[in-house]
């Protein structure tokens, strides 16, 4: 367990609150060791990023905001674990990010406990965890997920290559055997009649323990397909976009994840033409955007990447719950903190976001890019980078909210 104050708060308003306030903390569960330690670290990019933001304009109740940062291992008992530590050390508001499989156990742990200590909840902040049933039968007052999922990202992705023309008839679907996957996997076959797109074959795999994806490269190009469509990240994409550059395959990729570090120089030149849906892209969001690579770069000490917009984006969500929730007895009211999150609507650099109370999932822009050379800001110290093709509205990516989410607020 690691403890952060980040950026301080004025010393008036700690004078005048030190007596009789109770410091906010904000517990961080992350893979922070093990094989996808680099995603779980993109997440803790963010979130230090976003509080330290927080405690710049004032922290919470005249005191500065505290992280504490919990290593869950990379799996569901880690986070379950970790998860009553962060309980026992006074933590109200719980983010999570990498592995819908983690988010799952915590939405599960999260809603017992609220069940057995009423008036000792705990909220989770779900940044990363995209499974649908998160926002669908494993709904909850307590779970708010702001990031996409599934049918959000894929619906946008296929629309977007199918106007840029750069979509194929034949796709391809490979993705990681569990439930992020699974649904990805759903949603590309039901985006094929809007897509006009015949799915040639679909292949789910072991998560996180291939090492060679040269086999799964070579039944992609004996297919004939033209497009392959995943959702695979960490390190499954990356050793993939790596076997796809020593096959020299043809397909164009369409993903959800191609801005992980580390993928545009795996995959080299062969990447070029690749399609990717994001939160975020930094020459699509104008000045806005700018400003934030900017602040980001200055902040952290690189522009930001992969997950960490959506990242800072919920949890600017947070720090807007936060300023209109008062406290009550120096301390947070979770339940008044969620429905001040019900009612949540934010400007981002690519447009307005906001929560959906019905079953609490973000409505968000999202961009669609290409892999370009000619790509304002370059990555992975190549000279490519992602060339925004189109920005989707909140409205425009939206998809409808679940019949299995029932909803059941305390009274």
């Amino acid at each position: 367990m690691t403890s952060f104050r980040l950026a301080a708060v004025p010393a008036a308003l700690l004078i005048a609150s030190a007596a009789h306030a109770t410091p906010l903390k904000i517990g961080m569960l992350e893979t922070l060791s093990g094989p996808q330690a680099s995603t779980g670290q993109t997440f803790r990019a963010g979130v230090r990023y976003a509080i330290d933001k927080m405690n710049a304009a004032g922290g919470w109740n005249g005191e500065p905001v505290q992280l504490v940062e919990y290593d869950n291992q990379g799996g569901p008992a880690g986070a379950s674990d970790k998860l009553k530590a962060a309980i026992a050390d006074g933590v109200q508001i719980v983010v999570q990010g990498a592995s819908s499989a983690i988010g799952g156990q915590i939405t599960e742990d999260v809603r017992k406990h609220n069940l057995r200590n009423p008036g000792k909840e705990i909220v989770y902040i779900n940044v990363g965890a995209e499974a649908l049933e998160l926002t669908g039968e494993k709904c909850n007052f307590h779970h708010f997920r702001v990031a996409p999922n599934a049918q959000v990202r894929t619906k946008v992705l296929v629309k977007g290559m199918k106007e840029a023309n750069a979509l194929g008839k034949k796709v391809y679907a490979i993705n990681q055997n569990y439930s992020w996957g699974q649904d990805m996997e759903a949603a590309i076959v039901d985006n094929a009649a809007a897509g006009g797109y015949q799915v040639v074959e679909k292949t789910l795999h072991d998560t996180n323990k291939i090492q060679d994806f040269a086999p799964y490269i070579a039944k992609i190009s004996s297919s004939g397909a033209e497009t392959v469509i995943t959702g695979n990240w960490s390190n499954d994409l990356l050793l993939m976009m790596k076997a796809a550059k020593g096959a020299g395959l043809k397909a164009t990729f369409g993903t959800v994840f191609l801005d992980q570090p580390g993928n545009i120089s795996n995959a080299g030149d062969t990447a070029l033409g690749h399609f990717i849906v994001h939160a975020f892209n930094g020459e699509a969001g104008g000045a806005d955007g700018e400003r934030f690579v900017a602040d980001f770069s200055a902040k952290m000490g690189r522009p930001p990447v992969f997950v960490e917009p959506q990242t800072v984006f919920g949890m600017d969500m947070v720090a807007d719950a936060l300023r209109r929730t008062k406290p009550e007895g120096g301390k947070l009211n979770v339940n008044a903190f969620a429905r001040a999150m019900e009612t949540v609507r934010i400007k981002t650099p690519m447009g307005e976001a906001s929560m959906r109370a019905a079953d609490h999932q973000i409505l968000m822009p999202l961009v669609v890019s290409t892999v370009s050379r000619d790509a304002r800001f370059k990555v992975d110290g190549t000279d490519m980078g992602f060339k925004p093709v189109k920005v989707f509205t909140a409205e425009e990516a939206a998809t409808p909210v679940q019949p299995s989410c029932k909803m059941q607020r305390p009274s």
